[in-house]
């Protein structure tokens, strides 16, 4: 089976995440049950380098952040300044990453204040961003 760095590779070649990619991503970082902070920071800078997104690599991507954020049920500052940093990449929210915090929020046992300004920036921004 390849590296990660060999499937980042491939990836960023085809210019999008393939089913037996995915496979092989999710065996990867899955081997031992949990997602650490070092294959978090991996599957952002994929997720970024990709443009073509199928859903379920968005899927995957956001549940397995969301696997590591929530490993201890709760999301504290540290995490909410990685995550802060990870959403605000591009300089914008977009509606997925808006859902992706609600759903960190309902499913942490307890946030932060920070995680909880990260949120409600987030939801801000929303209502002040022109329609398109």
């Amino acid at each position: 089976m390849p590296n990660l760095r060999q499937i980042e590779e491939q990836v960023v070649a085809n210019g999008r995440v393939e089913g037996h990619e995915l496979e092989m991503l999710r065996a990867l970082l899955y081997g031992d049950g949990k997602i650490n902070r070092k294959e978090a920071d991996f599957l952002v800078v994929l997720y970024k380098r990709v443009r073509n997104r199928p859903h379920g690599f968005q899927q995957f991507f956001y549940n397995a952040i969301k696997n590591h954020l929530l490993a201890d049920g709760r999301i504290d500052a540290e995490e909410t300044a990685w995550l802060r940093q990870m959403l605000f990449a591009d300089g914008k929210i977009r509606d997925d990453e808006r859902k992706f915090l609600s759903q960190l929020k309902g499913e942490a046992g307890e946030v932060s204040p920070e995680f909880e300004a990260l949120f409600e920036e987030c939801i801000k921004r929303r209502h002040a961003e022109p329609a398109g």
